[in-house]
């Protein structure tokens, strides 16, 4: 277990329980950095994690060791797929426990992180499915020589995740690589490391050898160590744009695989043909979950002049009834930010807006809270308008509940808006024109559009981002070739040919 004093349960007490790195099966000895575990909601510690810098070479060691060891190398692609079965089959059983330690770590409902844990469960039956069917190909290059073209695994995966989602995340990248064979270093953010920790100890009760699944805990130091690292072959990376690029150029100095989920400043389009029940309805879903704290947040909404007004009073009033609370209360719609940090750089964008010239339109303060929450980081739902494309809330990504509406005349006004930022993770859009979906769709610089709904994500449907936003991609067939590199092995049967002859 990850508390030397025994099993960690949630929630403040005496003997806070204390989260260690997983490494080779084992939880690591608790020494090494002490950082406090914050309850977003009240602001007391509920835990402490070890953050421990030798962490990184006992991992990637352990995973070394069980990639080239026959009871992980040598598996066969169906048992491979029978282990991610497993593995979704327990972190089902352990949703409750989970959904906890998620929310715990940033904040969100309860309701919603339950949600998250019980999809997992589809994203390793997919890899699953996957796994069964990566084969060989053999191409005939003449009447007596043939290629087999197979993909084999890259070796060593590091996988480094966000607080926002270190278990969903972290799921997205460990059932493709494990499905193509790699062994994993999981690193989640010291703020939020429990779920990832319970996590590799549920992957080895799901039956996984030692060493293929291992968690450190750490946080820029140890992402550039593993980035770093001669024995690791690939990185995955989700966060901020700024880390994503030092990653890069670090990994891309090193020649290997590198695929990364960065920033974004998602832009949210209504047209005056939109159904606009339906477009309130999902710019407020799709801006407010998880407070805001979302890479794919719909936070930039852009609206016909001719339905401006109509849609800004509607939305300000729909976003005027979330409900910020006690993220375990099942009526609440938004929990708090998930740190102090996180609080006052939300305050700072919104106050600057308003001193730019910007109005608040409802929400913009901190909310009354009863005195046990006092400490939390509650931030209410806002809406800005009166804004200009070149402020700073409008082109920065807050990662907060703050929404920027501003009106546009024509499509090609829209498409130009949202096309004018550095990122390109995703987008949406409303309308009922058939023509204008497929002609807007195409145009849009992101790699996810959706037309007519907003933040629907499939583990069957790739995942990524544009321009700063990313590199490769996760879900689908797609993510699991990231993790695999492409042999081909030619054979002539025959003579080979002289081309100098006598």
């Amino acid at each position: 277990m990850t508390s030397p004093d025994g099993p960690a349960t949630p929630g403040p007490s005496a003997s806070a329980p204390v989260w260690t790195s997983f490494i080779a099966g084992r939880p690591a000895a608790p020494h090494g950095a002490r950082i406090p575990l914050v309850d977003p909601a009240t602001g007391a510690v509920w835990a402490h994690a070890h953050q421990d810098p030798d962490a990184v070479d006992s991992a990637v060691e352990a995973a070394r060791t069980a990639l080239l060891s026959p009871s992980w190398g040598a598996l066969p692609q169906h048992a491979r797929a029978d282990l991610l079965h497993r593995l979704g089959d327990v972190l089902t059983a352990h949703r409750d426990e989970l959904a906890e330690l998620e929310t715990l770590a940033n904040g969100k409902p309860l309701a919603a992180t339950r949600a998250e844990v019980s999809a997992l469960a589809r994203w390793y039956r997919y890899f699953a499915a996957v796994a069964e069917t990566l084969e060989a190909r053999s191409r005939t290059l003449s009447d007596t020589a043939n290629a087999v073209i197979s993909q084999e695994p890259l070796g060593v995966v590091a996988a480094l995740t966000p607080f926002n989602g270190a278990l969903s995340l972290g799921s997205w990248k460990l059932a493709p690589a494990l499905a193509a064979g790699n062994t994993v270093i999981l690193k989640p953010p010291p703020q939020a490391p429990a779920s990832s920790v319970r996590l590799g100890e549920l992957a080895l009760e799901a039956g996984f050898p030692p060493g293929v699944v291992n968690i450190v805990i750490g946080g820029a130091e140890e992402a550039r160590a593993l980035t770093d690292h001669p024995d690791v072959a690939m990185v995955t990376f989700t966060g901020s744009t700024a880390v994503a690029r030092d990653l890069g150029a670090r990994a891309a100095a090193r020649m290997k695989r590198y695929v990364c989920e960065a920033g974004g400043k998602s832009a949210h389009i209504v047209f005056a043909d939109a159904d606009l029940d339906a477009a309130v309805t999902a710019a407020r879903q799709g801006a407010f979950s998880a407070a805001g704290q979302t890479c794919v947040a719909g936070s930039r909404i852009l609206v016909q002049r001719e339905v401006y007004e109509e849609f800004l009073a509607r939305y300000a009033h729909a976003v005027g009834k979330l409900r910020v609370g006690d993220p375990r209360d099942p009526r609440t719609h938004v929990g708090p930010l998930a740190s102090a940090a996180a609080l006052t750089r939300v305050e700072s964008y919104v106050e600057d807006a308003v001193r730019d010239g910007a109005h608040v339109v409802t929400g913009g303060r901190r909310p009354a809270v009863p005195p046990s929450s006092a400490a939390g980081f509650w931030y209410e739902p806002t809406v800005l308008a009166g804004v200009r494309p070149d402020m700073a809330v409008c082109r920065e990504e807050v990662f907060g509940p703050v929404v920027t509406v501003q009106p546009f005349t024509t499509e090609d006004d829209a498409v130009a808006l949202a096309n004018s930022l550095e990122y390109g993770l995703a987008a949406g859009f409303w309308t009922r024109d058939a023509a204008r979906a497929h002609r807007v769709a195409r145009r849009l610089d992101a790699g996810v559009v959706w037309v007519n709904t907003y933040r629907l994500l499939h583990w069957s449907v790739p995942f990524g981002g544009y321009k700063q936003s990313g590199l490769g991609r996760e879900n689908g067939v797609e993510a699991v070739h990231e993790f695999l590199q492409t042999k081909s092995v030619i054979t002539e049967h025959g003579l080979p040919a002289d081309p100098f002859g006598d």
